[in-house]
């Protein structure tokens, strides 16, 4: 915090400061002995009728009285505290993109709309990297029309946490009654450390395509349709690992997204009886070992913030948080 020449605190923020990374203190409490006093770091994003809005990297919004500050300032973007390759939010987010594309697609401005029949959230979510061209409350009317033309609901995928991050978007959508229906972290890493851990890949069938013994492990969707097997067969590169099983299912299975320098993993999968043996890492060490022969160097994947198990193993594999994104729904 900010101090004057006489040791007190000083606010050193304005409402022209909106947009901007902050540290503000403030005193919680009517004024009597047990108050004490409590920081919040994060960007400032609205400063309206005596009312701040900063949201953290979380996603979290904080909304301080005016009157309660005590001391603020503005700071610097917060370091970078992530293993593994340099990246850019926007060319994460890009190749996340395509690396699970929709079905059909829509410019609305530099916003693009998606939608796959209702497979997961980010085959139909707005993917807003830039302006959509018109203010945001006409934007957003247009996002739910478009959507509600095709029996689906509406939602959008904004992120926070990194430089370049959409904490501002997220405080707008919430003081316009979205909420956020689930989150997810964005984790990346080094790619040669995976390819380089003991794990029996012989074991690993790899495939281009798509099979029915892969389906029957994948939990995400019951009965797939066409629409399923786009979403799942897109990308520039794209491997299926299978391990065998003792039923019809496989043990597990996994997919990998190869795209210049970035490999991405999803639907690492693993049959419940056969859990805590290795199986999600095996599989995960042979796409590994096939996207370095293919060029790549860094690795990228998603996993939910509830999914303690699965943090904990890619937390073990070397991946570090990037950045969070979440899912906003309109009430």
């Amino acid at each position: 915090m900010e101090f004057t020449g006489g040791g007190r605190l000083a606010i050193r923020i304005t409402p022209d400061d909106v947009g901007k990374r902050v540290s503000v203190r403030r005193l919680t409490g009517s004024g009597g002995a047990a108050d004490r006093f409590t920081d919040t770091v994060g960007v400032l994003t609205s400063w309206d009728e005596g009312v701040l809005l900063i949201t953290r990297r979380t996603g979290e919004s904080v909304r301080i009285l005016e009157t309660s500050l005590v001391a603020g300032k503005v700071v610097p973007a917060a370091p970078a505290r992530r293993r593994g390759p340099a990246a850019g939010f926007e060319e994460l987010a890009r190749v996340m993109a395509r690396a699970w594309q929709p079905v059909e697609s829509e410019p609305l401005g530099q916003w693009e709309l998606r939608a796959s029949s209702g497979f997961t959230r980010r085959a139909n979510s707005v993917l807003p990297l830039g302006d959509p061209g018109l203010p945001l409350d006409a934007a957003l009317a247009q996002v739910r029309a478009w959507y509600g033309r095709r029996g689906l609901p509406a939602y959008i995928q904004a992120a926070t946490g990194a430089a370049g991050t959409q904490e501002r978007l997220c405080a707008e959508l919430e003081a316009r009654g979205w909420h956020r229906e689930v989150s997810a972290e964005v984790r990346i890493g080094g790619l040669a450390p995976i390819g380089d851990l003991e794990a029996e890949v012989e074991r690993v069938r790899l495939a281009r395509s798509v099979d029915d013994a892969w389906l029957r492990r994948y939990q995400r969707s019951r009965v797939p349709g066409a629409h399923v097997l786009r979403v799942l067969g897109s990308g520039p590169s794209v491997w299926f690992a299978t391990v065998g099983g003792e039923g019809d299912a496989p043990a597990a299975i996994g997919r990998c997204v190869v795209d210049g320098r970035w490999a991405g993993f999803m639907a690492v999968e693993v049959d419940p009886s056969q859990r805590r043996r290795g199986l999600a890492r095996t599989v995960m060490t042979a796409l590994a070992r096939r996207a370095l022969d293919e060029g790549a160097s860094a690795a990228w994947l998603q996993v939910e913030t509830d999914n303690d198990p699965a943090r904990a193993l890619y937390e073990g594999m070397g991946f570090g948080t990037h950045h969070r994104y979440h899912h906003f729904r309109p009430a």
